[in-house]
């Protein structure tokens, strides 16, 4: 049974409720289009997308695509690693779906204890990250992926810092 606190801040979330994911909607669609035209990124997933195998299903069940992006770095384990540390505005976290943009990287954390062969069977790969976008402003975190991106992909190449 909840308390009269959290049926107030129920009922207050709710009048905004539309408008955060329309947001969250917003942004992720951004993202994921930003994402799709960065060198040492190998591939992103969006259902938005129509080459999506599961983008017909996703247009008929769903208004809007979600907060959910994922994509692939060009990279190895260590150097997806190195990736997420240069991130400022992600959070990394397990479980997904906040206010504030999260990520995650499922082959060091949910998969960790799936054989990388198999991993990579299923389409979990090294450099798989898994975004929850949130509300903050898309360009920040558009900028924030960038210089992450930028900064992994030039030290795999041995450009110096």
């Amino acid at each position: 049974m909840p308390g009269p606190q959290d049926c107030f801040l129920v009922l207050r979330g709710a009048k905004t409720l539309s408008l955060r994911v329309n947001r969250h909607c917003d942004s992720a669609e951004t993202i994921a289009a930003w994402l799709r035209e960065q060198d040492g990124v190998k591939r992103v997933i969006y259902p938005a997308f129509t080459d999506h195998p599961n983008h017909e299903i996703a247009r008929r069940q769903m208004t809007r695509f979600g907060a959910i992006v994922s994509f692939e770095l060009d990279a190895d384990v260590e150097e997806t690693r190195q990736f997420t540390r240069r991130l400022k505005l992600w959070t990394l976290a397990e479980s997904l779906g906040s206010v504030r943009s999260l990520f995650c990287h499922p082959p060091t954390m949910t998969h960790a204890s799936v054989e990388p062969e198999v991993r990579r069977q299923v389409g979990i790969g090294d450099g798989l990250i898994r975004l929850s976008v949130g509300l903050e402003d898309v360009r920040d975190l558009i900028d924030d992926l960038q210089q992450a991106i930028v900064a992994t992909r030039n030290v795999a190449e041995g450009v110096p810092a």
